[in-house]
């Protein structure tokens, strides 16, 4: 590959090619166009522990962990095996069977305030289902949420949605009616004021405030010291359930999210991707009280034909299992992410490029501008033209992160000390690049 510009290969032109005659934009995710880096997006072929090739060959170190839920890495050896002898067994039942109840039990033994749960097909589904299970167990129609924050593309969801929607310059959708914007209120991160006036100005009519405990869809925004514990405070005084949307913190920054790192207990929890070690899931779950609410226990309505596919059940199975029985695998993540944050930082200075990387655990962040970043009105301040140089000039060298400068980097087990001093080489050329470009 040419260090100094990276193109797409030519397999990779040609099946962009094709795909946009069926596909719209070519890409079945918007962000995965490119559209905001430039170029256009190669093809996977294949990928195996912290790497990817392309269909033209290239091998990329990958620091996007298919957008976070790959802890161990991709194609991992346990994971493979448990999924293709749950395949030999049949690929989708609609009904019950046994590997339901095993990775429930799992979800509820990890996560501090989930004592029963319901599995989904993906994030969306489970934050959307969430938001209808507060309301209908509060008689509540309002729900509060954060600018910035993404919480999939239910209509409820898609406004001021952060990550995708930023990346296009869209922070909100055709399609979504005004009786349903009515409902959503918008708050600011880390700003507990702004919260505290959306319940007194709707004091009888709020049924959830969802949070991102870590944003992770305008970049990696950390919670300000007392915002989480402050959320909790205010629902509790006005009878609204507190949700936290754990699609990517899940898991990742300890067993039991970011309510156990936190301390903080939440009354609905939403999963995504995670749970199922990369294979399509979901899952929301919370207090017993509220759970029996879903059908057909009670009145509020969900259902789907794949929730709890075999599949997804035996990878989720697999992956927990090997969080749970490998030897200090937290600490382990957090020292490959000190160390990644570590490499940004140094390179970033030995170039005189202003930036700020915000990190828990394995996930971090990084922006263009001097910091801090904690709201999403600094995140707007960060120079994305930078991040396109940059972005480009990693991969040039090998270096595979999100196409986006409103997303999040992330470590996993299989990136070895070798693999991050072969990344700390090209960052710190990427950003020499990025300096000399101005």
């Amino acid at each position: 590959m040419n260090k100094n510009k990276w193109n797409a290969g030519p397999q990779s032109v040609k099946l962009f090619k094709r795909a946009k005659e069926m596909i719209p934009g070519g890409v079945n995710s918007p962000v995965r166009a490119f559209n905001a880096v430039g170029g256009q997006p190669f093809f996977v072929q294949k990928a195996k522990g912290a790497k990817i090739w392309d269909a033209d060959g290239n091998e990329y170190i990958d620091f996007m962990s298919s957008w976070g839920p790959l802890i161990l890495g991709h194609a991992h050896d346990e994971v493979i095996a448990a999924v293709v002898e749950a395949a030999q067994r049949g690929t989708s039942y609609g009904a019950p069977h046994e590997a339901e109840v095993e990775l429930a039990a799992a979800v509820v033994d990890a996560m501090p305030t989930v004592e029963m749960v319901r599995m989904v097909n993906s994030g969306t589904e489970a934050t959307m289902s969430a938001i209808r299970l507060a309301r209908g167990y509060t008689e509540k129609p309002k729900v509060i949420k954060f600018e910035g924050c993404y919480h999939g593309h239910a209509d409820s969801f898609l406004i001021k949605a952060g990550s995708g929607a930023a990346t296009f310059g869209v922070p909100d959708s055709p399609g979504v009616t005004k009786a349903t914007v009515s409902d959503t209120l918008i708050a600011s991160y880390n700003d507990l004021n702004s919260v505290a006036e959306l319940f007194e100005l709707n004091k009888e009519n709020v049924a959830a405030v969802i949070v991102e405990p870590v944003a992770g869809n305008m970049g990696c925004i950390l919670p300000a010291k007392g915002f989480l514990e402050g959320l909790r405070d205010l629902c509790d005084r006005y009878g609204a359930l507190l949700i936290f949307d754990e699609v990517i913190t899940g898991f990742r920054i300890a067993l039991g999210g970011a309510q156990e790192h936190y301390k903080v207990k939440a009354d609905l929890t939403t999963m995504g991707k995670v749970l199922g070690g990369g294979l399509p899931v979901g899952a929301y779950g919370g207090k017993k009280e509220i759970m029996k609410k879903i059908s057909p226990t009670g009145p509020v309505y969900q259902a789907g034909t794949l929730s709890g596919n075999p599949l997804a059940m035996a990878a989720g199975i697999a992956m927990l299992k090997q969080l749970r029985k490998t030897e200090n695998l937290y600490d382990k993540l957090d020292r490959l992410g000190a160390t990644m944050e570590k490499n940004l930082i140094d390179a970033s200075q030995a170039a005189g490029i202003d930036l700020t990387v915000n990190r828990v655990g394995s996930m971090m962040g990084f922006f263009f501008n001097k910091g801090p970043v904690e709201t999403w009105s600094d995140v707007e301040k960060s120079n994305t033209d930078m991040f396109k140089t940059f972005f480009q000039a990693l991969l040039a060298r090998g270096i595979s992160i999100a196409p986006s400068a409103f997303e999040v980097l992330f470590v996993n087990t299989a990136h070895t000390t070798e693999l991050l001093e072969q990344t700390r080489k090209a960052l710190f050329e990427a950003f020499e690049q990025v300096g000399q470009k101005g």
